[in-house]
């Protein structure tokens, strides 16, 4: 029987300790200026097979030092006060790297004819080899790719660290049961799904009064990453601010366009749901703290951490042995960071870390009934990236739009498993939570890239006010007459982490959403025939492109009706609730 205490990473199956992780850093720094000077100058010289030798070495440096990375993200993230140790791994690995910053570069000044004939005989990293020829264009020259990479921990990067652990160590005033005391973003955030519509309003006006006392610093900071964006797509030539993204999403500026049109076409299901929530919550007004109001429900169910992960595993064996088999291994074998604590980061992830050891997932578990779509989204990353291992580490990185197909389809799997044996009225609440889930990933990411579209087009430093007008303007948008949006909810951008990181990394949320529904109905279909394909395509990881491997399920991602196919999945949903009514 399954324990219900918490779990904690294991980090040893990459460095037993820091000690070895420091060695295996000098290691790394050696091996690459040794692949350096065997290399440098000379690519244009090698034979194909050579080529394809040298190929494979670098592969293996690169695990190397992305082993070290992942162990010292890992470290910080459990512990934000490891920044420092953070740092100082990267300002090392960063040596290394400049060894090896001249590969890609020489590849991609060969002769078009030479480079043409060692990408057909590169085997497994063909498509890799394609991919950065296409980067070509956009690369600077060595000197100056080296001094951006010699920038980077003090550039951008330092301000991304920044908010991380900014947002990390602030404590949020809530008053629960006549007692106060501080919380983080997370636990604040979680209270926004309480039954009492005091609690939630408390909630909001506690998280909001917080951002509003830090407004000024991540203002500074979302200005800074706007910065940065412009003067990098000025310097390598981007066709415009998205571009670096879609190029890293393997998608067009046309597939995009096409799904967020779509969607902003189709916000009328969720001004239609919020209007029915209203009903059911006997509420004449839906304020922004009423939108996770659970519905009532006499039964209400709180999921411990064993429960969770009980019914998560049993979705997973019923789908199959192999995604069963490695959702079990990640319990058992501390790859799995489960519960909230001081200084850890907020959220929750799967790292891929690297082929010769395992991801390492990050939740942050409140027993809520989100938190079980959460750990069953955040194993399906696991499961992908682990099949993926098999295609290498060159190879097994896939495109973010995707990187979410998995995550997104363990979520409804867990949707068909949880609906079985439960009353009408548990029925209705989860098809509600489904709903809200699925808005969450579609609906409300593109309103994140309505939004970065908005702030990114404008000119010179905005400010506090002028982004806050335009989240609440977006928004709107999305609720219709629905729910009214509180002068609190405008400061709301300033804490979503993907603004900072990774700008316009928030579509492909939606992207693979809609790719699910279209997966969904394919399995429901043909259950027997399609679980081979899907781990077909988990399998193969980022080595073929996002179309060949939808291609597998006779789906074309460039057809016009494709995201109108998603969409529909959608609504059968909201029908399926009205249905219950």
């Amino acid at each position: 029987m399954m324990s219900n205490t918490q779990d904690l990473w294991n980090l040893t199956a990459l460095f037993k300790n820091k000690e070895s992780l420091q060695n295996a850093i000098a290691e790394s720094i050696e091996k690459a200026k040794a692949f350096e000077e065997s290399y440098k100058d000379k690519i244009a010289s090698l034979t194909p097979t050579n080529f394809y030798q040298s190929l494979q070495n670098y592969e293996k440096i690169c695990e190397e030092l992305s082993r070290v990375m992942t162990y010292a993200f890992l470290c910080f993230a459990s512990n934000t006060k490891e920044g420092a140790f953070y740092a100082e791994c990267e300002m090392q690995i960063n040596k290394a790297q400049e060894s090896l910053l001249f590969f890609d570069l020489e590849f991609n000044a060969l002769d078009s004819a030479l480079q043409e004939c060692f990408i057909q005989n590169a085997k497994e990293y063909r498509y890799y080899l394609e991919l950065l020829s296409k980067d070509s264009k956009y690369q600077l020259s060595l000197q100056e790719e080296t001094i951006l990479l010699k920038m980077q921990p003090v550039g951008v990067d330092s301000f991304k660290r920044l908010f991380d652990e900014h947002l990390s160590h602030l404590r949020f005033n809530i008053s629960l049961n006549g007692a106060q005391k501080e919380v983080g973003e997370e636990e604040v955030l979680s209270l926004l799904y309480d039954k009492e519509r005091e609690v939630r309003k408390m909630a909001q006006e506690s998280l909001s009064a917080g951002l509003k006392q830090n407004l000024d610093l991540l203002t500074y900071i979302y200005n800074v990453v706007r910065k940065d964006l412009k003067i990098t797509t000025q310097l390598r030539k981007y066709a415009n601010l998205e571009e670096s993204r879609h190029l890293d999403n393997q998608t067009t500026q046309k597939s995009v366009d096409s799904m967020v049109n779509t969607i902003n076409a189709n916000v009328g299901i969720v001004e239609e749901y919020y209007t029915l929530k209203a009903k059911i919550l006997g509420l004449e007004t839906l304020y922004d703290y009423d939108r996770y109001a659970p519905l009532p429900c006499k039964e209400e169910a709180e999921f411990n951490y064993q429960d969770s992960k009980a019914i998560v595993l049993k979705t997973f064996e019923d789908f199959s042995p192999k995604f069963y088999a490695i959702a079990q291994r990640a319990f058992k074998e501390g790859w799995v960071d489960s519960h909230p604590r001081e200084n850890k980061r907020g959220g929750a992830f799967s790292h891929s870390a690297v082929p010769s050891a395992h991801p390492y997932l990050m939740l942050n578990h409140t027993n809520r009934r989100r938190d079980v779509f959460t750990m069953a989204h955040e194993l399906g990353h696991t499961i992908h990236q682990t099949l993926s291992y098999r295609v290498g580490y060159l190879n097994a990185d896939t495109p973010l739009t995707t990187a979410e197909t998995a995550s997104v389809f363990a979520e409804m799997l867990l949707f068909e498993k949880m609906k079985e044996n439960l009353s009408k009225e548990q029925k209705i609440e989860l098809y509600a939570g489904k709903l809200e889930d699925v808005f969450a990933t579609l609906f409300r990411q593109n309103v994140f890239t309505n939004f970065e579209r908005l702030v990114h087009q404008k000119e010179g430093e905005l400010s506090s006010e002028e982004l806050s007008n335009l989240w609440q303007e977006e928004n709107q948008k999305m609720f219709g007459k629905s729910v009214v949006l509180t002068p609190n909810y405008r400061l709301w951008w300033s804490y979503i982490p993907h603004f900072i990181h990774t700008p316009f990394y928030c579509y492909a949320y939606s992207y693979g959403q809609l790719l699910v529904f279209a997966l969904f109905g394919v399995y429901r279909r043909n259950k027997a025939d399609f679980v081979a394909k899907y781990e077909e395509f988990l399998s193969l990881g980022g080595s073929k492109s996002p179309k060949e491997l939808v291609g597998i399920f006779g789906l074309d991602i460039e057809s016009d009706d494709f995201w109108n196919i998603g969409m529909n999945e959608v609504r059968l949903l909201l029908e399926g609730l009205k249905g219950l009514l």
